[in-house]
């Protein structure tokens, strides 16, 4: 079928599968570097516990089969392993069939950690990932030509996830509508990186700039994603040039990366040669039959599963990063509807005194990237993706979410969880575990130019009071950390 191939956009295809590929390594290397803490037998929320209530049904995963921290380590480094080899070429170097089942295995896997990943997992980029990931299974590889329905339906996964991350703006918090959120956003945000101390004091004019330029860029040039080109390649590099600004301004995981690898796969190749030294086209043969059958079956079913998506879309009730179906394949998207004005941190701290009294000297744990000491410089972690960070930003907010797994934190911290350490930057009590834990609760707010330079602190706190209270051994089991 003439219409099937788009041959034209055979570079933007190369580019978005080595992308989403590098990705796909960062997702599973992340998983089996934090999932014993996390998810593992001993873990805060571990993986078993959740199985037996859980039908395949209704999380499929390979783990419904067998469960064993060996068998998920397994999975995990499996999965880094082929997305390397994939990222280096291997899905071009092999026949079509073999291409596709490799991208298959790498769905797969991903699905099968996200279903049991529980609230470590509940981040939007994960189902964006699976979303993309699934699409790609049908993009063929360098012995056939791009097929046009799957990059329309790439354009179709971008445009949801920009247009719907615009319109939950306009529809939640007054600040994106009179162009003040980014006076606090890139304070509060969950996970500041290097500069966001920089951004932040940016002058209001360009504060209000920003939010212009987002609005734009999620609301406006989505729509010429479905332009004819060269305007449907510009409203990409739109998308691409916001998409660089919030890696440069924040820590959002893999989200703007693959945000950004999507919007290559819009770009017309024949008219980016034209200004960029590309590689010349291999030879294309015609893409075989049983290929174009699949294609037209999958995008049968995306426009089946697109309903509610497209529905959430229109609704004044829109959710945000909600997935339909159980395998992840059509999802909704959003974030930031509601802007924090004041960011808050909990502080966890340990004493190995027998007792506490008023003269008790506590020692504190410090994460990997949220907030702790004041004169640590925010860290640069994205792509990479820290879980218990990230949940610990919410735990303020919203205590309930902390609920399922703050008590078992604090019950594996006076075990001295050797598992759980390891998603800490420090521990403080590296001989033997502490005899009391408490967290507390604390205003952090960016330092002015003048306080940087007169005391190198990047952030300057308020005590608000405590959070959790002294807690011993036994109280931190009651409290569930044995569940």
């Amino acid at each position: 079928m003439r219409w099937f191939a788009a041959p034209d956009y055979w570079f933007a295809r190369l580019a978005f599968e080595r992308g989403l590929a590098v990705i796909y390594l960062v997702a599973f290397a992340a998983t089996a570097r934090q999932f014993r803490g996390l998810l593992g037998t001993r873990g805060l929320l571990p993986v078993p516990r959740y199985l037996r209530r859980v039908r395949f049904r209704d999380a499929p995963s390979l783990f419904h089969l067998r469960y064993s921290d060996r068998l998920f380590a397994g999975v995990a480094w499996s999965g880094a392993a082929l997305a390397a080899a994939m990222a280096a070429g291997l899905g071009d170097a092999v026949p079509l069939w073999a291409s596709m089942l490799a991208w298959t295995a790498l769905w797969a896997l991903q699905v099968s950690i996200v279903n049991v990943g529980q609230i470590w997992y509940g981040f939007g980029w994960e189902t964006l990932l699976l979303e993309a990931g699934f699409l790609t299974i049908f993009l063929g590889n360098a012995g056939s030509p791009p097929p046009l329905l799957v990059l329309l339906l790439l354009r179709w996964l971008l445009f949801r996830l920009e247009f719907g991350a615009g319109l939950v703006k306009l529809r939640g918090d007054r600040c994106w509508r009179d162009l003040t959120c980014l006076r606090y956003h890139h304070e509060t945000q969950p996970m500041p990186g290097p500069l966001s101390w920089f951004f932040h004091h940016l002058p209001d004019p360009l504060h209000r700039a920003e939010v212009l330029a987002n609005h734009f860029a999620q609301l406006v040039a989505p729509v010429l994603l479905f332009a004819p080109q060269p305007v449907a390649s510009v409203a990409a590099g739109i998308v691409i040039v916001t998409q660089l600004w919030l890696v440069l301004s924040g820590n959002f995981a893999w989200l703007n990366w693959l945000t950004i690898v999507l919007a290559l796969a819009v770009v017309d190749t024949s008219r980016a040669a034209r200004v960029l030294p590309l590689p010349a086209p291999g030879r294309l043969g015609p893409a075989p039959h049983w290929y174009e059958a699949l294609v037209l079956a999958l995008t049968a079913l995306v426009v089946v599963l697109s309903y509610r998506p497209a529905r959430n879309l229109m609704s004044r009730r829109q959710l945000m990063n909600a997935s339909f179906d159980p395998f992840h394949l059509v999802n909704t998207y959003g974030a930031f509807g509601s802007i924090t004005r004041r960011r808050y941190e909990l502080v966890i701290e340990g004493t190995s005194e027998p007792e506490v009294t008023a003269d008790t000297r506590w020692r504190e744990y410090e994460f990997r990237g949220k907030p702790g000491d004041p004169r640590r410089r925010p860290p640069q972690f994205a792509p990479y993706h820290l879980r218990l960070d990230w949940l610990m930003w919410f735990a303020p907010l919203s205590p309930g979410y902390a609920e399922p797994w703050l008590g078992p934190l604090l019950y594996r911290l006076l075990t001295g969880d050797r598992d759980v350490l390891r998603l800490l930057r420090f521990n403080p009590f590296p001989g033997a575990p502490p005899s009391f834990v408490r967290i507390r609760r604390y205003h952090y707010r960016f330092t002015s130019w003048r306080e940087l330079r007169r005391t190198g602190a990047w952030w300057e706190r308020e005590l608000m009071g405590d959070y959790v209270a002294p807690v011993a051994l036994r109280a931190a089991a009651g409290r569930g950390g044995l569940r």
